[in-house]
């Protein structure tokens, strides 16, 4: 358990120095980000405490191999020169994905199945036995990813991605993941017990966020993780961590932090995923019209991830809303920071108000822009053309 190991984390991109931050003060060692993630050290507590406290991080993955390769005979040399049966059973069902930049090869597809070739070689060499495969719920996973000329191999310590935290029961259209509305709060520089308004709820993520973040809520305490079917899993390191976790918890009190939406089905599925996140009170929600609603406070933050053609077809229609939008912003939120998460970078001039900063990020595969708006009365509107 002390021995020092290394972990890589994928996150969504745009979020790679605010994951890095965020895995500095777990206490991981060597912390780098880069494109896509962070690679950073440490022993198997920093694993587990990693897994239960990102709220940024899509999985942990654990290095345990890496060697140069020319063809995918190299790669299954790798895979099978591992010892994959100290790590975990027979027993345990098996997944392998692969990913890759600038990888010569042909198929991804065939150098997956060569590495679960490889693993299920390893073990019936051993013990005569070989794991099932399992694609869907699978105990253990494989990751393989391949530069140009450099093959990695990771066993996924996390399991189900990290953004799953376990509450959302109620569906919307086109929700934002999790650990992407959490970097996002990030970003903006909100800090506990400042208002927050999220006038487009859909179904709540941003407040979930908030609300467990100001309450110190470890994301990851209504879930299993994979590395507790590994072979060196420590029930007692893992559960003074995680009694150490629920002990830090705040009392569930009334936050400033408040949610709306015009669409009834949005603030009753933002209610149901309040309630199964254990957050009933917490949280103000309400119906209403972002183009008319009054601010909470005479000053806060508000963050919100309107349609953008994605979630809304009709473009003239979405023309019409961004002046609004903006006219909104001038006329009932002045004093406030606003913060809109889009795809639809036309926002930024229909809106007719200056961002003073726009932040690239992906939203799966989409890109997005985050645009701040610093509320002022009489400022930040652009000069109408002559």
């Amino acid at each position: 358990m002390t021995m020092t190991q290394h972990f890589f984390a994928p996150c969504p991109r745009g979020l790679e120095a605010v994951l890095a931050d965020e895995l500095t003060a777990l206490g991981a060692q060597n912390v780098k980000a880069v494109d896509g993630g962070a690679g950073f050290a440490g022993d198997f507590a920093l694993c587990y405490r990693a897994n239960l406290w990102s709220r940024v991080a899509s999985r942990i993955l654990w290095k345990v191999g890496e060697a140069p390769y020319k063809n995918e005979e190299n790669i299954y040399r790798l895979a099978l020169g591992l010892p994959w049966p100290e790590w975990f059973d027979v027993s345990r069902t098996l997944r392998v994905d692969t990913t890759a930049i600038k990888c010569p090869l042909k198929s991804l597809d065939f150098i997956t199945l060569k590495v679960k070739d490889a693993v299920c070689d390893k073990f019936r060499a051993e013990s005569g036995e070989r794991p099932s495969i399992d694609t869907r719920e699978p105990d253990i996973r494989v990751s393989v990813f391949l530069t140009a000329d450099r093959a990695t191999l990771y066993l996924d310590t996390s399991g189900e991605p990290l953004y799953k935290r376990g509450y959302r029961q109620g569906a919307v259209e086109a929700p934002l993941r999790e650990n992407l509305a959490a970097g996002i709060l990030k970003l903006t520089g909100w800090q506990p017990g400042e208002p927050l308004l999220d006038p487009m709820c859909g179904g709540g993520t941003f407040l979930i966020e908030a609300a467990q973040i100001a309450l110190n809520i470890a994301p990851g305490g209504d879930r299993w993780f994979a590395f507790e079917k590994f072979k060196n899993f420590n029930p007692d390191v893992w559960g003074a961590i995680y009694r150490e976790a629920e002990a830090a918890e705040k009392p569930r009190v009334p936050l400033p932090i408040y949610g709306s939406d015009l669409e009834s089905r949005s603030v009753r599925a933002t209610r149901t995923n309040l309630e199964a996140a254990g957050l009933e009170g917490v949280v103000t929600v309400s119906r209403g019209d972002v183009r008319e609603i009054a601010a909470p406070a005479p000053e806060g933050v508000l963050v919100m991830n309107p349609p953008y053609g994605e979630r809304l077809s009709d473009q003239d229609e979405l023309a019409a809303f961004y002046p609004e939008l903006g006219t909104a912003f001038k006329r009932n939120f002045a004093g406030w920071r606003a913060y809109v998460i889009t795809a639809d970078l036309r926002l930024a001039k229909l809106i007719r108000l200056a961002p003073s900063r726009r932040t690239p990020l992906f939203n799966g595969a989409l890109e997005c822009r985050l645009f701040e708006f610093k509320l002022v009365a009489g400022s930040n509107r652009k000069e109408k053309e002559a």
